[in-house]
């Protein structure tokens, strides 16, 4: 099949950036200049390359990588990590744990922590620093007081965690998971955070109660609360609440589609690909969100024709430019200008590898639960008594100068990009 030939080669390319398994480097890890986060992003990617094409070529290094960066508790706050870690960084390699189990990734050994129960770990972490403090609630967007951004509030971090609780509610039946899940819902739309029209604002401050927002909106941030109100919807049997909301942020997604004629459909990064301000991070933000259409399609079928519409003009936009770098065959972020941009990344790639590999959805399964063949065996209790701000890793419970510098250098450059982005702000 075309798709799947041109998946692997778009793989192919997509591992050439990655040095975790060379002698030396630490597995798991993307070199500079892409954060941690990233790289639980980029293993997620090549778990659903196996699930898509059952290539298992990246199988041992993806295995070998989500082992190591779970770290020793499970719970992804590695050592090497920790001190510069915010929610969003954990949550997209439990995004990765998660995929793995719901999709029968090969089992970890069984001296290791399982996918699901490292998803769980994370999830109880995350929910013990649920802070009503102020703004009512929610997660802040760093994880340390120490580290720039501490007082933010944005929509990944608390849509991570949202999408956590509701994929944890059905694949394990566990309602606890699901009113967590309501309550983070609950907590971004009394925000504002998601607007009436199902518009998802990056964030807000503490330091005015979240009551002004920072509006620009990011493709990334619709997909993960669509695919947890998917997962909500599949787990509560056909709510028409959750149906609700599913349609709002589908229709709130055509701020993302091209306004030209010559590329209908296709997906394309408003905030700043246009104007080419994108960095490193966004480069690789449709990769998410063509990830989680394709699940969602498959837990709330009414969507379909709508998702896979857009699916199809964005695969073959995206393909058509991947002609550079030396294989002829790395791909430029710019799907809808017909001609490839010059850039070659991680992001560009893993974006667009994951929106070829999507269109294979109808071929596989959908997302398992432990009641329809999924087979990773969690633990309720994982995580718990490890999330408080004061415990960091290893012996260093001393914050150092260099910690502060590492922990800024890691934050400034995109506390300043949210600063600059205020002129996109919509009313």
């Amino acid at each position: 099949m075309l798709q799947m030939q041109v998946a692997s080669q778009l793989a192919w390319d997509l591992v050439s950036f990655y040095t975790g398994n060379n002698t030396g480097d630490v597995p798991g890890n993307l070199p500079d200049p892409y954060y941690w986060w990233e790289a639980g992003a980029f293993f997620g990617t090549l778990v659903n390359y196996w699930r898509y094409t059952g290539d298992d070529t990246y199988n041992n290094i993806t295995m070998q990588a989500i082992l190591h960066q779970a770290g020793s508790a499970g719970d992804f706050m590695p050592s090497n990590q920790t001190r510069t870690e915010g929610n969003d960084d954990q949550a997209f390699w439990a995004f990765t744990a998660l995929m793995a189990a719901e999709n029968n990734f090969p089992n970890p050994p069984e001296d290791s922590p399982s996918w699901l129960a490292m998803a769980q770990a994370v999830f109880n972490e995350q929910a013990a620093r649920w802070d009503d403090r102020t703004c009512g609630g929610g997660l802040k967007w760093q994880i340390f007081s120490f580290n720039n951004g501490y007082t933010y509030r944005n929509s990944i971090s608390n849509g991570g965690f949202f999408n956590i609780a509701a994929r944890l509610a059905r694949y394990t039946g566990n309602a606890m998971y699901a009113e967590w899940a309501n309550k983070a819902w609950d907590w971004v739309t009394d925000t504002g955070l998601i607007g009436p029209n199902y518009q998802v604002f990056d964030g807000a401050y503490e330091s005015d109660n979240c009551s002004e927002l920072n509006r620009v909106e990011w493709t990334y941030n619709n997909g993960v609360f669509l695919h947890g109100a998917a997962h909500m919807w599949n787990y509560t049997k056909g709510n028409s609440i959750w149906k609700k909301r599913i349609d709002g942020l589908l229709d709130a997604q055509r701020l993302f589609l091209s306004p030209n004629k010559s590329s209908e459909n296709v997906l394309y990064e408003y905030a700043c690909e246009t104007i080419n301000t994108c960095q490193t991070d966004q480069y690789s933000f449709k990769a998410y969100l063509a990830r989680w259409m394709g699940d969602v399609a498959q837990l709330a079928p009414w969507t379909r024709d709508t998702i896979v519409t857009r699916l199809r003009a964005s695969a073959t936009a995206a393909a058509a430019q991947c002609v550079g770098g030396k294989t002829g065959t790395y791909c430029g972020m710019r799907w809808t200008t017909g001609q490839y941009d010059g850039t070659t990344g991680v992001g560009q790639q893993m974006s667009a590898l994951e929106v070829v590999q999507v269109n294979l959805f109808e071929t596989v399964a959908g997302p398992l639960t432990n009641r329809t063949g999924g087979t990773s065996k969690g633990n309720s209790a994982a995580g718990t008594g490890s999330s408080d701000e004061s415990v960091l890793p290893d012996d260093s419970s001393t914050v150092t100068m260099t910690d502060r510098i590492i922990a800024w250098i890691a934050t400034a450059a995109l506390g300043l990009l949210l600063g600059g982005y205020l002129y996109l702000i919509v009313t």
